[in-house]
């Protein structure tokens, strides 16, 4: 497992998100994200799901850990630039020919610039 202790701090008090284990421990890498209403104050409302997870999986509260947002941003720094976009945010991150962008799972539509407020979900 890599050691994401000494992860740097991206977003000043970023708060926490729900991780599936598989990314944590490197099995599988972030494809879902969702953002929903955070279960309290410390809980950013981003909710991040491997490429392998199925929902089965995904319901199983023993397959999901507690991580602060700067440790998922150390793992996949992509996700830095999602971290405002509004809660009911269903995201992909899509990987290919060497890049990395997010897709927008309600309309289909690719984020091009979501740190700075384009192509935001509705």
């Amino acid at each position: 497992m890599t050691d994401h202790l000494s992860a740097p701090t991206f977003v000043a008090h970023a708060g926490g998100a729900v991780v599936s284990r598989r990314i944590l421990d490197g099995t599988g890498s972030i494809k879902w994200l969702l953002r929903e209403e955070p279960a309290h104050p410390a809980d950013s409302g981003w909710r991040f799901l491997s490429a392998i997870d199925d929902d089965e999986y995904a319901r199983d509260p023993a397959n999901m850990v507690a991580l602060d947002f700067a440790t998922v941003a150390a793992i996949e720094p992509a996700v830095f630039s999602i971290y405002h976009l509004p809660v009911g945010s269903d995201l992909q991150l899509v990987v290919e020919n060497g890049g990395r962008h997010f897709l927008d799972n309600i309309t289909g539509v690719e984020l091009l610039h979501p740190a700075q407020g384009d192509d935001q979900p509705s």
